[in-house]
């Protein structure tokens, strides 16, 4: 049985397009977070490639998670063998990435789960330019992920002040202030950032903002 679009629907103040970061926008949310400039871009270096948070109008850059998205029907009382057939590339049991489309193309995989059901399917996607998943939306301070898409819609800058909550609430800031990029990461990636390198890459990208700087 279809269950439909469940959760609260949350009134999206859309980003106009062209509202990006700026050095400003980065020194004021690291003085709040009491570390650099530099540490925070490595962060959305790495998590993005440096890209903006936007695909398009009202479409905060996003990644869908299929194997996140079958936890959390579960975790709903959804029984997910009901929806797999015809919808491999949106539910499968174990990561990988061989069901990525990329930018846009992600939407068309996003609203093929929120028609199964919207709350789970947006908790599956990580958001924004620093990517962050729709699970952790307590963390980044929205009381639902209705209401967390919806701050990811409004802009960049509000994309790194969520990112900021998350980092601080999530445990990750002392990391950060320390650039213990392996800890970090660990916390930010979960167990696998050693296979993907997430450390190394936050150093080196650190590295390469600092020296910019100098």
């Amino acid at each position: 049985m279809k269950q439909g679009n469940t959760g609260s629907e949350t009134a999206v103040l859309c980003n106009k397009g062209g509202e990006k970061l700026t050095e400003e926008d980065f020194s004021r949310v690291a003085y709040m977070l009491d570390c650099e400039p530099a540490a925070l871009k490595a962060v959305q270096r790495v998590e993005t490639g440096g890209r903006g948070g936007f695909f398009a109008k009202c479409k905060p850059a996003i990644l869908f998670e299929g194997h996140i998205f079958l936890r959390r029907l579960k975790k709903r009382g959804i029984d997910p063998s009901e929806f797999i057939a015809g919808n491999e590339d949106i539910l499968y049991p174990k990561w990988t990435r061989k069901h990525y489309v990329g930018g846009i193309g992600e939407y068309v995989r996003l609203e093929r789960a929120r028609a199964i059901a919207r709350t789970a399917a947006d908790e599956s996607a990580s958001w924004g330019m620093f990517q962050i998943m729709g699970f952790n939306h307590a963390l980044c301070g929205c009381p639902t992920v209705a209401d967390f898409v919806a701050a990811m819609s409004e802009s960049e800058a509000r994309q790194l002040l969520l990112s900021a909550c998350f980092i601080r609430n999530g445990g990750m800031l002392a990391a950060l202030q320390n650039k213990n990029w392996t800890e970090f990461a660990r916390h930010y990636n979960g167990a696998a950032y050693r296979k993907n390198r997430y450390d190394e890459r936050l150093a080196q990208a650190y590295d390469e903002f600092k020296r910019d700087k100098s």
